[in-house]
């Protein structure tokens, strides 16, 4: 014999099991459709990686190769751009030293000369009596020089003549 609370408790029983059948399901329901979404984020994350293998790789390579050529190109322009310049600088200060070298000897020449005007008149006086002593003694040692040499070429032709007559003596004893 079957009671209705029998009954009522074994539908309660039934509903509750249907209820948390009901809930589980939903539940799967739910994983399910989680898994599903990350099965297609996972599957578009692939989907890009096969990508970037297949045709992103080859461009990142190409364009790796175009920058390493870039940068070699910068390095030779660097270098041939600092060769450049290191010329020019040496060619500047060459340049810089012989205008200096030049203004140095005009100032030494200009050196005299502005000391002499700031000097007396006794000073000025013993100044150029000493540069007409100078040029006084140059044409002395012209002079003396071209004495020396006719004096040389005199001397070599009284040996030609004293040469010449003891020759001619030489001869005269033996005839």
């Amino acid at each position: 014999v079957v009671t209705r609370e029998d009954v009522e408790e074994s539908l309660k029983a039934k509903w509750q099991y249907v209820k948390d059948q009901e809930q589980l399901l939903k539940d799967l329901h739910s994983q399910i459709e989680e898994t599903g979404q990350r099965l297609s984020v996972k599957q578009s994350e692939r989907d890009y990686w096969l990508e970037y293998k297949n045709v992103g790789s080859k461009t990142q390579a190409n364009k790796i190769m175009n920058l390493e050529k870039d940068i070699k190109e910068v390095k030779d322009d660097l270098h041939r751009a600092t060769e450049y310049y290191r010329n020019a600088l040496k060619a500047v200060k060459e340049e810089n030293d012989k205008v200096v070298e030049r203004h140095m000897e005009l100032s030494k020449e200009q050196a005299p000369e502005s000391a002499v005007r700031y000097l007396d008149k006794s000073s000025r006086r013993e100044i150029e009596e000493n540069e007409w002593l100078k040029e006084e003694v140059k044409m002395y040692q012209k002079e003396v020089s071209d004495l020396k040499a006719s004096i040389q070429l005199l001397e070599e032709e009284n040996i030609a003549l004293v040469t010449k007559m003891i020759d001619s003596r030489l001869q005269n004893l033996r005839v």
